[in-house]
C-alpha cells in the first residue's frame, strides 16, 4: 500500500490536520510540518493549537466529563473495547504510518499498534474490577470502606519514539476510570496523534458521545507548558527526557496537582560466566539496535564476566556486521533511521565525546551516505569498550544505537555497576544460575522500575506496571494497578447505629 493511500485510509487530509475534541477539527495555529526520516520528504503540514484553541479544549473536556464519569464503568469498558477493536480493523495502516512519520521498522510499528489493542482489552477486563477495601470500624454500629473516584481531565504528554502506544495506555486506563483526556503528542510525529483521534472520533460517534471525552492538542513547548501549569488538568502524564520531566514535575507539584513521569533509561545487562550466550546476543543486539536506540528502556551498557568477555565481544561484533540499515518500511530491514538531524548530531557528539574520554570503539560509527540514506538520519550502530563506568559519557542517556562493553570479576561488583548511573527503568540479567538469578532480583539487586532474567532490557508486556527509579521519575503505567494513578481515594464510615461514638473512645457529652 502507497502511504498517500495510507493517509487517507486514516482519514489524514489538509481540512483536518489541528486541534480536535473529538468532532471536526479546528484550529488558527501556525503550520508544522511533519517530515518522514526515511527520505527526509514533507508528510503533510498540522495547524498548531493557539491559546483560544486550548482554552476550547479544556472547556469541552471539563463539560464532558460531567457526562462520561457517570457512565458505568463497564459501560465504559464498552466503548474503549469498540476503541480496541477499530485499531484492530486499522492496524496495518496505523502501523505504516508510525513506522514512516517516525522511522522505526515496520513490525516495530506494527507492534506499536499491538500494544494499543492490548491496553484495551486489559481495560475493559479492568472496567469490572476497580476495587476498594472494607474495613472493621473500631466503632460498634460503623463500618468504613474505600471507593475510587475520577479525577477529571488528564493531560498526556508523549514522546516521538512511542507515538501512539504510550497515549493508550494512559488514555484507555483513564477513559475506564472515569477521566476526559487531552493528548499532546510529539510536534515530531503529529499525524500519528491526529490519526488515533480519528479512529476514536468513529466510536464516538457510532455511539452518540459528547465531545471532550478525547482531545489532541499540537504544537512545541508552549503547549505542553499550558497544560502543565492548569489547575484544571489535576493529571498530567509525561514521557520524555529527564530534563523535560525536573520541569513538569516541579510545574505540576508547584500547584499540587499529580504528575506520571516516564523519563530517561540508561539500561544494563549483566552477562554472567553462566549465561546461555546465544540468548545473550540476540537480547542484547536487539536491545542496543531496536527503534535504533531510541527506547527509554534500549540497552546502553554491557556488564560482562571477565571470563566471557573476550567470547560476548567477538559475537557481538559479528552480530553486528550482518545487520541491514535502511527503509523501515523494508522488512529485511533491522534498523531505520534517527528522528531527525538532531538526533544525529547528538549521537555524533557522544561518539567524539566517548573517545575523548578513552572508549574504544570495536564496532565504528557514522552516517550512511548515498543511495537510500538521502534523508541524512541513517547512522551505524556502534560498540565501545570503557574500563571506567563512572565516565561521563556512559552516564549520559544518548538516544541512539551506541553500545558500551565493560568487564566485571563478581557479582557484587557486576550489580554495583548496574546500579551505579542516575536512572533506574530496565535491568536485565543473562544467567542459568539460579542464585544468581535470585540475588539480582532481591532488594540488594538491581534498582530499577523493572528487572528481568534471561531476556533483554526492551520491551513490556501491558500486563505489567511500566515505569522506573531515581531519575526515570517514578511513575507506573499500564498494567497491574496502575489504573490508581488515575483515580483519587475516598475513604467512607457509615454510622447505622442510633448513637454518635467517636473515635479514640473520646466522649463529648451535650
Amino acid at each position: 500500500m502507497e502511504m498517500q493511500d495510507v493517509l487517507v485510509k486514516l482519514g489524514i487530509r489538509e481540512e483536518n490536520l489541528g486541534t480536535s475534541t473529538g468532532g471536526e477539527f479546528f484550529s488558527a495555529g501556525e503550520l508544522l510540518s511533519s517530515y518522514t526520516p526515511v527520505n527526509g520528504s514533507e508528510i503533510a503540514k498540522v495547524r498548531t493549537t493557539t491559546k483560544e484553541d486550548y482554552e476550547r479544549v479544556i472547556s469541552t473536556a471539563q463539560e464532558a466529563y460531567k457526562t462520561w464519569r457517570l457512565i458505568p464503568a463497564p459501560k465504559r469498558g464498552e466503548i474503549v473495547r469498540q476503541f480496541g477493536n477499530r485499531l484492530r480493523d486499522y492496524k496495518n495502516e496505523l502501523g505504516m504510518l508510525v513506522s514512516y512519520e517516525m522511522g522505526k521498522s515496520l513490525q516495530e510499528g506494527l507492534g506499536e499498534v499491538q500494544e494499543m489493542i492490548d491496553i484495551c482489552d486489559f481495560a475493559v477486563g479492568l472496567s469490572r474490577q476497580l476495587y476498594g477495601l472494607t474495613m472493621h470500624s473500631e466503632r460498634p454500629g460503623h463500618r468504613m470502606y474505600e471507593q475510587w473516584h475520577p479525577l477529571g481531565v488528564v493531560g498526556i504528554i508523549s514522546a516521538f519514539n512511542f507515538p501512539v502506544a504510550v497515549w493508550s495506555w494512559n488514555s484507555a486506563l483513564a477513559w475506564i476510570c472515569g477521566n476526559v483526556c487531552v493528548w499532546k503528542g510529539s510536534e515530531k510525529a503529529p499525524l500519528c496523534a491526529i490519526a488515533c483521534q480519528n479512529i476514536w472520533n468513529e466510536i464516538a460517534a457510532e455511539n452518540n458521545l459528547p465531545e471532550g471525552i478525547s482531545s489532541i492538542v499540537t504544537g512545541a513547548v508552549e503547549v505542553g507548558e499550558w497544560l502543565t501549569a492548569d489547575t484544571r488538568v489535576p493529571l498530567i502524564s509525561a514521557t520524555g527526557s529527564t530534563r523535560m520531566g525536573r520541569m513538569v514535575g516541579a510545574t505540576v507539584a508547584q500547584r499540587f496537582g499529580k504528575s506520571l513521569l516516564e523519563l530517561g533509561g540508561n539500561n544494563a545487562i549483566i552477562v554472567t560466566e553462566n549465561a546461555d550466550l546465544k540468548m545473550t546476543i540476540i537480547g542484547a543486539v536487539f536491545g542496543a539496535v531496536g527503534t535504533a536506540g531510541q527506547r527509554c528502556t534500549s540497552t546502553r551498557r554491557l556488564i560482562i564476566h571477565e571470563s566471557v568477555y573476550n567470547e560476548v565481544k567477538e559475537k557481538l561484533v559479528a552480530a553486528y556486521g550482518q545487520l541491514r540499515i535502511g527503509n523501515p518500511l523494508d522488512s529485511n530491514n533491522h534498523v531505520g533511521p534517527l528522528i531527525d538531524q538532531l538526533a544525529v548530531n547528538t549521537y555524533l557528539n557522544a561518539i567524539e565525546k566517548a573517545k575523548v574520554e578513552g572508549a574504544h570503539f570495536v564496532v565504528e560509527g557514522g552516517v550512511l551516505t548515498g543511495e537510500g540514506f538521502e534523508s541524512g538520519c541513517y547512522v551505524k550502530p556502534c560498540i565501545a569498550e570503557v574500563k571506567d563506568s563512572s565516565l561521563e559519557i556512559v552516564q549520559t542517556e544518548t538516544f541512539a544505537p551506541i553500545l558500551y562493553l565493560m568487564k566485571y570479576s563478581n557479582l557484587d561488583e557486576a550489580i554495583a555497576m548496574q546500579n551505579g548511573v542516575h536512572q533506574g527503568l530496565s535491568s536485565a540479567i543473562m544467567t542459568t544460575n539460579m542464585r544468581e538469578a535470585e540475588r539480582f532480583l532481591s532488594c540488594e539487586g538491581s534498582d530499577c522500575g523493572i528487572a528481568n532474567v534471561n531476556i533483554g532490557t526492551s520491551g513490556a508486556e501491558i500486563g505489567g506496571a511500566f515505569g522506573g527509579e531515581k531519575e526515570t521519575g517514578g511513575g507506573r503505567e499500564s498494567g497491574s494497578d496502575a489504573w490508581r494513578n488515575y483515580m483519587r481515594r475516598q475513604t467512607n464510615t457509615i454510622n447505622y447505629s442510633t448513637s454518635l461514638p467517636l473515635a479514640q473512645g473520646i466522649k463529648f457529652d451535650l
